[in-house]
């Protein structure tokens, strides 16, 4: 005769399983408020940046104090404070603002999603002239001699496709066609090309004495 499992058997397995699936089941919970929580504080900060970007975009500047005020948002109501301080820069103030569902009830110290933080001024620096020295620039192939710089480009005159005048770092142009020089390079000499060799004159061919 086969036997079966006991009761006392039965419940052990059922807790087993029982605490099993709480623990998936506490691990999933979790996970799905932290999905709500990131995607709530996501919100916030969009909340927060809007604020300061309404208040660059005023053309005015802010008064320095504390304020609160409720907005919409992705389909929620959204609350936020608001606290303007002076700096050390004059005509400049820091902006921060804190953003929580208009849903949470909290003081103003506690419950806040998000701080964003930001500047708004209107004060311009006088320029005073002052120019670095950033030292001699010099491009990779270039002669020393101008400096590693390039130089002022020769136009001259004259039949096509004759060479100009080249110096230096000069580009010699002629007749719009001849190019002769480089970029920071002397000048290289003319070479005229070869005459033609000479032809010799042409010469009757002999006469047969048998046809004369």
């Amino acid at each position: 005769m086969r036997r079966g499992f006991t009761l006392i058997e039965v419940l052990v397995a059922l807790a087993i399983v029982t605490i099993g699936m709480a623990a998936v089941l506490g691990a999933l919970t979790s996970s799905a408020n932290t999905s709500v929580y990131m995607r709530d504080k996501t919100f916030a900060q969009w909340v927060a940046l809007n604020q300061i970007a309404l208040l660059r975009l005023s053309g005015q500047m802010t008064a320095t104090g504390n304020s609160d005020g409720d907005t919409d948002f992705a389909g929620r109501k959204w609350h936020w404070r608001r606290e303007v301080t002076a700096t050390q820069v004059p005509g400049v103030v820091r902006i921060d603002v804190k953003v929580r569902p208009a849903e949470i009830k909290a003081d103003d110290d506690n419950g806040w999603f998000t701080t964003v933080s930001g500047i708004q001024g209107d004060a311009v620096g006088a320029p005073n002239g002052y120019l670095p020295d950033w030292g001699a620039q010099t491009l990779p192939g270039l002669s020393p001699q101008t400096g590693g710089k390039l130089g002022a480009p020769t136009i001259g005159s004259g039949g096509i496709g004759s060479p100009g005048n080249t110096g230096p770092g000069a580009i010699g142009v002629q007749g719009g066609i001849g190019v002769q020089g480089g970029l920071g390079s002397s000048p290289q000499p003319v070479v005229p090309p070869p005459p033609p060799p000479p032809t010799d004159p042409p010469t009757d061919p002999p006469t047969d004495p048998d046809q004369q």
